[in-house]
This record gives C-alpha cells, sequence and structure tokens, in this order.
C-alpha cells in the first residue's frame, strides 16, 4: 500500500513462468502493468472498465507508463523467460495516483525479486536500478510538488517525473494547462521533482529494510 496524501494505490507483483510470443526462445522476460481505480476511489462512483468491455484510453496510456518506467529497473535476461506482472489498484484518488502507482509498484518488484533469489528460483537480483516518480506543477506562479486532485485542477502547467534512484530521468511528461512555460521553468519544476523523488528513494528503502 503507498500512499501519497489522501492518494492510496495497492501495488502488487507476480511472475509467471511464461513469456509473450514474441519472446519465446529468447531467454529474456517481460515485465508488464495492469491499472485500475476501484468505483468508490473518486468522489462519484467510477464504472468499472470490465463492464465496459475494456480499458479506457487513460488507463492504457497509465499501464504503458508504469510499464516502461519498472522495465528500467530490471534486467529482464536475468529474469528468464518469465514475465512480471505489476498490478496498480487505486483505493482513494486524489491527484497523482500514475506517480504513487510506479513509485509503490517498484517496492512490490523488488521484494518480489528477492523472494525469487531465496527461494532459489533465480541465482542473483536482476534489480539494477531503483525507480520513483512525483508530480509537480505550476500554480499562480509557484511550483507545487505532488500536486492533490485540487490543486491539479486549477494547475498552470502539470507535469509528471520518473526517476532512477541516481537521479538520471526515465520519462517527463508536461503539460501546459493555462499557459506556456519556459525552458527556465521546466528546468525549475524537474529540479524540485529530482528533490522529492530523491526523498521517496529513501522511504522506498527504508520500507524493504522493514521486510
Amino acid at each position: 500500500l503507498v500512499e501519497f496524501g489522501d492518494t492510496r494505490v495497492i501495488c502488487a507483483a507476480n511472475v509467471e513462468n511464461k513469456v509473450p510470443p514474441h519472446l519465446k526462445n529468447t531467454g529474456s522476460g517481460w515485465l508488464t502493468a495492469e491499472y485500475g481505480m476501484l468505483p468508490a476511489s473518486t468522489n462519484t462512483r467510477m464504472v468499472r472498465e470490465s463492464s465496459r468491455g475494456r480499458p479506457q484510453g487513460r488507463t492504457q496510456e497509465i499501464q504503458r507508463l508504469i510499464g516502461r518506467s519498472l522495465r528500467m529497473a530490471v534486467n529482464l535476461q536475468e529474469v528468464g523467460e518469465r514475465t512480471i506482472w505489476i498490478d496498480c489498484d487505486v483505493v482513494q484518488a486524489d491527484g497523482g495516483t500514475r506517480t504513487a502507482s510506479i513509485t509503490g509498484a517498484y517496492v512490490a518488484l523488488k521484494d518480489a525479486m528477492d523472494a525469487l533469489v531465496n527461494q532459489q528460483v533465480l541465482a542473483r537480483n536482476p534489480i539494477q536500478e531503483q525507480v520513483a516518480a512525483v508530480s509537480v506543477g505550476m500554480l499562480e506562479g509557484g511550483i507545487l510538488l505532488d500536486l492533490n486532485y485540487e490543486e491539479d485542477s486549477r494547475a498552470d502547467v502539470d507535469m509528471n517525473v520518473i526517476m532512477t534512484g541516481s537521479g538520471a530521468i526515465i520519462e517527463v511528461q508536461g503539460t501546459a494547462e493555462g499557459r506556456a512555460f519556459s525552458c527556465e521553468e521546466m528546468l525549475s519544476m524537474v529540479s524540485v521533482a529530482h528533490k522529492g523523488i530523491s526523498e521517496l528513494v529513501d522511504i522506498q528503502r527504508r520500507a524493504l529494510a522493514a521486510k
């Protein structure tokens, strides 16, 4: 369970002893993600996407983002022909659900890989990078970290930043909502996000050490 303010997401990692057809007989593993918001996670009830027959565009985009981000964390050749499934279920949404999902899912992923090593399924842990993410934005001329829903809905700029534990950028998603922003403002927002991610990385380490 990861909590960013009033945003709460349950993250899980499971390993399946098979890979998609295009990876058969390659020796490489795969990591993929599923994301969903539970019906009571928002102020008005969310319709389950299973009842609609397929995930909506936003959900597919977030699933791909989570998968891309966490594939940076693990050496898939060392996983062997196995698929790592990352599941992120939003229990309560108050902004930043995708960044909370990535940050919590890394802990689930590392925990799962540690378990496979302890069970001697894997010779060594394939985790090669720590991964965390946070939202950042501009509101009324100031920079805010980890915007809640009310702040996000009024922000002039909305940005999601995903980084490794060493501070390298995996992905930046930035959008001008109220006004265009300068290169200097973008760099300032990324710098604030970097500071926040450094704190999240420490929290991840403490969570894993406590297991």
